[in-house]
């Protein structure tokens, strides 16, 4: 009896010892895979990104629309939006949240828009790629280099796994993450506003209009 048991626990804890061997020997590669398929995924939409809406015989109406499809199927828009709107997402009827999520990808369209009208010849290098094995997202480290001789601009990625590809869940500017940076906007026009989501859906308005 005693040595069934001691035998049993011993072929236990073999079989966990190969897995644990498994795993530790498998985890690296599978992360180093992913962390290239995330570095690619990045430089990938850099390039296509400059050289579609920096095409000099195209109008803006059709540059606005290549931004929009490369927005929607490279980025999380939705993901993003809710996450930046916090805790007022719940306080949110649905036709504000449509309005809102609407609105949310309409500031995005007219504020990189803008910026890539200054385009002037920037290019953006990979430097590496690191996956966070708890959330499985991928963290893609670039610089921004400037013809112009500036220093370089610091661009980091969080990219999420979605199907054979990856989704853009945010993006940090040396170091400040935009989302963030957007989520604590929101936050104070909403509470300037008694806490009312209308309040900050007026303001999103009028920059989207103006």
């Amino acid at each position: 009896m005693h040595w069934r048991m001691a035998t049993k626990t011993r072929s236990l804890t073999a079989c966990i010892v190969v897995l644990v061997a498994l795993f530790a020997w498998n985890s690296p590669a599978y992360s180093t895979e992913k962390a290239t398929q995330a570095s690619k995924f990045i430089e990938g939409l850099a390039g296509e990104a400059v050289n579609a809406l920096t095409a000099p015989d195209i109008s803006a109406d059709q540059r606005e629309q290549l931004f929009r499809t490369l927005l929607n199927e490279n980025f999380a828009v939705t993901t993003i939006g809710q996450w930046v709107l916090g805790r007022y997402w719940a306080k949110a009827t649905a036709e504000q949240r449509r309005e809102y999520l609407r609105l949310f990808e309409e500031m995005i369209v007219v504020t990189y828009l803008n910026r890539f009208k200054r385009y002037s010849g920037e290019s953006l290098v990979v430097t590496r790629a690191l996956v966070d094995d708890q959330s499985g997202d991928a963290m893609v480290f670039s610089q921004i280099k400037r013809p112009s001789g500036s220093a370089p601009l610091d661009i980091a990625w969080r990219v999420r796994p979605k199907g054979d590809s990856f989704k853009i869940v945010d993006v940090s500017v040396e170091g400040v993450s935009m989302s963030q940076t957007q989520r604590t906007e929101f936050s104070s026009v909403v509470r300037r506003n008694g806490g009312q989501v209308e309040g900050l859906l007026a303001e999103m308005r009028q920059k989207v209009n103006g």
